[in-house]
């Protein structure tokens, strides 16, 4: 995993880009502790910061192809992993290629040479990587079919600058990090525009597409859509499919030259990865989890704490684990708060992120590479409203929690504000157009229409928001996050798969607790689907009324371009700390340190 930066003009060369893609790049320096490389020509500078996980003696970047001329064929900055490179390195040979690292990389930059634009749809992996083609002038910039790894763009005369995060364009001084009217309708409408951003004038390549710059312009395309398909596979057969698909990624996402370790929470997602990887394994998997401090208390989200279902994950399959405990001062900690927003280049979720910053840094310390389970509920149907008939049957994204919080962040708005972004016809049309882009079978009607619509949502509009957390987050203290659920493979088999099917044994995610039920102690196949833990100690709580108190005290504070701070107070004199109150505080808090503080 890696920062990647650089900037193209087919039109017209350049002198000072050198200089410009090195000062974006070492705005990426989080992302890759290991190593710093720049390639320039007269109309393209590629800049890169290395984490090395395959081959970490060889392997640096920007790395090229070059023939008996005078210059490169092709120059490749690269970002991810790509977990069928050893069937392609040897496809490659056998077509003549000579390899020189061990590294994904090269096969990548190989496999451009052979294939060129069909490459992306030929890997198998996580990955944003910019190919240059001297001879062409031509740039290509690719992402990841669900867009695990970020990659930003924006124009900048006929060329455009990149950059695994904003803050890259940012650091070449071309741009100004300005809020956009239509990035903040997506934040305060918790959704999120494939494509678009928070600042005007920076764009993500989509998940899935290529983008091609040369002298005839600007232009992107899909290589990959999640389609629909017949599935002609009866129930016993398709666990054992998701159990061969599940086993093969997992088996792929264990590759590494740096110690590898596991996130564990005790739920069926991490459980499963972590007994198919300990499996055969040589020695302990390292394995780890977060916890607070205080009594648990359950509720209407969480009904269970994950430390008893982790103890039994650890003893049945014999790994070696640690747990994080955070206190209250850890989450409201301003240092930490500061850190996840710079991080993420946007307001966040408050203590949730916090916490996984923490978690991350602390993970770090013994393992270079963690696998995670995340994006098992959005493949497999695990989150509570995906079984409830009035969530599914609304007139609107049915998800109401993480980032289902856009009527509480809306109530916070001034009235002038929240006429001028209309955040609920926002949100409306969003949802209209993310419903218009599901694939269907021909006649294909009543809930197996609806219920492929809802899994087409949650992969389109809320998990690529959940992995540019991952990938933020634990790219700011440079550890790399795999996510064997997102799997292409596994997430089309899935996807075509029917609502009975998902559901056959009466619970939410039946195929994938049917395909692991052997590999797991009793109490985690039988435990009901939990969210991502946060603080139960009144004591953070406490922490944000103070900190809050401190903003209201400052009229000055840019937070007030956008929020009500009647409408605020109102919220810091509610009694108690129910979720919604929290999410209010901790947004407002983070707003005004995102605004503060942009890059």
């Amino acid at each position: 995993m890696c920062g990647i930066a650089g900037w193209a003009d087919p039109e017209h060369p350049f002198d000072a880009a050198a200089r410009t893609v090195a000062a974006m790049t070492r705005a990426l320096a989080a992302r890759g502790p290991d190593g710093e490389g720049l390639w320039s020509g007269p109309h393209c500078a590629l800049g890169h910061r290395r984490l090395a996980v395959l081959d970490p003696e060889q392997g640096h970047q920007p790395m090229l192809v070059t023939d008996d001329g005078d210059g490169p064929l092709l120059v490749l900055s690269y970002n991810g992993e790509v977990f069928n490179h050893t069937e392609l390195r040897a496809e490659l040979e056998l077509l003549g290629h000579k390899f020189r690292t061990a590294t994904d990389t090269e096969v990548v930059l190989r496999a451009w040479r052979e294939w060129g634009e069909d490459t992306p749809a030929r890997l198998n992996g996580m990955f944003a990587f910019a190919v240059w083609e001297p001879a062409r002038r031509r740039l290509t910039l690719v992402r990841d079919r669900l867009g695990v790894k970020p990659l930003s763009y924006a124009r900048h005369g006929t060329g455009v600058l990149f950059g695994s995060e904003p803050k890259a364009l940012f650091a070449s001084g071309l741009l100004r990090p300005t809020p956009d009217p239509d990035g903040l309708r997506d934040l305060f409408a918790s959704v999120r525009t494939p494509g678009g951003g928070l600042f005007r004038g920076v764009r993500e390549v989509r998940p899935g597409h290529l983008l091609v710059l040369d002298r005839a312009g600007l232009r992107e395309r899909p290589y990959w859509r999640l389609d629909a398909r017949p599935h002609p596979d009866d129930t016993p057969t398709a666990v054992g499919r998701v159990r061969d698909l599940l086993a093969d990624t997992t088996r792929r996402h264990l590759g590494a030259d740096v110690p590898l370790g596991a996130l564990l929470s005790g739920g069926l997602d991490s459980s499963a990865l972590v007994a198919l990887a300990q499996l055969g394994a040589p020695e302990p998997l390292r394995t780890f989890s977060v916890d607070f401090t205080g009594a648990f208390v359950p509720g209407a989200l969480r009904a269970t704490p994950d430390a008893p279902y982790v103890r039994d994950v650890v003893a049945h399959c014999g790994v070696d684990h640690r747990d994080l405990v955070l206190d209250p001062a850890a989450l409201a900690d301003p240092g930490h708060r500061r850190a996840v927003v710079a991080a993420r280049d946007a307001p966040g979720t408050g203590d949730m992120d916090t916490s996984l910053y923490l978690l991350f840094r602390s993970v770090r310390d013994h393992v270079t590479v963690a696998l995670s389970g995340e994006s098992a509920d959005e493949v497999f149907g695990g989150y509570p409203w995906f079984h409830r008939p009035l969530s599914v049957a609304a007139d609107d994204y049915p998800w109401r929690y993480l980032t289902g919080h856009s009527g509480v962040y809306r109530a916070l708005l001034r009235p002038d504000v929240a006429a001028a972004l209309d955040v609920p016809g926002h949100r409306a049309a969003h949802y209209r157009q993310a419903l218009a882009e599901t694939p269907r079978l021909p006649g294909e009607t009543g809930l197996a229409r609806r219920m492929r619509e809802v899994f087409h949502l949650h992969l389109t509009r809320w998990l690529p928001d959940l992995l540019d957390r991952k990938d933020r987050l634990s790219m700011a203290v440079g550890l790399e996050v795999r996510v064997p659920f997102c799997d292409h493979r596994l997430v089309e088999y899935a996807f075509n798969a029917p609502w009975a099917q998902h559901v056959h044994d009466g619970r939410e995610k039946s195929l994938l607790r049917a395909a692991v039920a052997d590999l797991l102690p009793g109490s985690v196949i039988s435990r009901v689907k939990a969210p991502y833990p946060t603080t139960q100690d009144p004591g953070y709580h406490e922490g944000l009324r103070g900190l809050v108190s401190d903003l209201l005290a400052s009229p000055g504070a840019p937070v007030w371009t956008y929020l009500d701070a009647d409408a605020l107070r109102d919220r810091l004199l509610r009694p108690g700390a129910d979720p919604a109150t929290r999410a209010g505080l901790d947004f407002a808090l983070n707003l005004d340190l995102w605004l503060t503080s942009r890059p």
